[in-house]
């Protein structure tokens, strides 16, 4: 039996909310309902949008009755700042808390009730994030970064070499007001990107919209930060339940690393999954995965 049109999830709304200044772009998606909802806020990795599959998570969470803001970072994709495709770590937790705080102001949402769900980059965003905000009724981190040391020895010598040049230039030519050099954040094995392992190129293609696009590149001096962002270090400060899904074959943000910081939390769960990186937004993986997630949401922030 088909659902009541009373109890159709509404579709979502395309909003801003200031971050520093300037404005994020989001998808607001409301259950319908007349009571205050939990929310959960989302987004993506390394140089990802809403628009890449993040859209199928938040669809099937609406449809158990939470509210979703899934959003942009500011410099990618519908969000604002210049240049373009500038990924800076201090700026995206900053808009973090701002999509929290935004969040936390809308009517018919349980400010009390806010779950941050994040993932591959991301993930390691919503834990150092949540290191910093008590008030959080839950964390989702999926496939997490939580090593910049790990996550670098994963590249292989030759392209950390290459990348790390390009870095400098891209750095030294931001002093000097020059045009940003771009990297590659996904290619084929043996090509210079961010992420090249045989697994990596085909599976970022497959997160991105039919007919879509969404820049593969982003600036390359970010580089010159991965290898000082540690967001697991950060989880024995975590006060809110963690549920960390965790791909035991993932080549971009390494599962043993990964499992040694969820140790650490003192309220966490840990969902493994023989899937690789990028596997688990897609079919069967994605319906395992997603599957886990509303578990965990029902049974520590349940829908009254």
């Amino acid at each position: 039996m088909g659902k009541s049109l009373n109890n159709v999830p509404q579709a979502p709304l395309d909003v801003q909310f200031n971050s520093n200044g300037m404005k994020c772009s989001a998808y607001l998606y409301r259950p319908a309902t007349e009571v205050a909802t939990p929310m959960i806020v989302m987004a993506h990795g390394l140089g990802g949008t809403r628009r890449m599959r993040l859209t199928a998570f938040a669809e099937r969470f609406v449809a158990e009755g939470y509210a979703c803001l899934v959003f942009d970072y500011r410099y990618f994709g519908d969000s604002e700042g210049q240049p373009r495709q500038l990924l800076d770590i201090k700026s995206q937790l900053e808009d973090w808390k701002a999509a929290i705080a935004y969040a936390r102001s809308l009517d018919k949402i349980d400010p009390n009730r806010v779950v941050i769900w994040g993932t591959s980059f991301g993930g390691g965003h919503v834990l150092a994030t949540a290191a910093d905000d008590n008030r959080l009724a839950a964390v989702i981190s999926q496939c997490p970064f939580t090593d910049g040391f790990s996550s670098s020895m994963a590249m292989d010598p030759i392209t950390t070499l290459k990348l790390t040049g390009l870095a400098l230039k891209d750095k030294i030519g931001s002093m000097l007001s020059a045009k940003p050099v771009m990297v590659p954040l996904a290619a084929p094995s043996g090509h210079t990107a961010l992420m090249n392992a045989p697994d990596a190129y085909s599976g970022y293609l497959a997160l991105m919209p039919s007919g879509s696009n969404i820049p593969n590149y982003v600036a390359a001096r970010f580089v010159l930060d991965i290898i000082r962002y540690y967001p697991g270090r950060k989880t024995s400060r975590i006060q809110a339940p963690v549920l960390f899904c965790v791909c035991d074959t993932d080549s971009v943000a390494p599962s043993k690393t990964t499992l040694r910081h969820a140790s650490h939390t003192p309220n966490h769960e840990i969902k493994h999954y023989a899937d690789g990186h990028f596997e688990i937004y897609v079919g069967e993986a994605f319906e395992r995965v997603v599957r886990d997630q509303i578990d965990f949401l029902k049974r520590i922030v349940p829908v009254k």
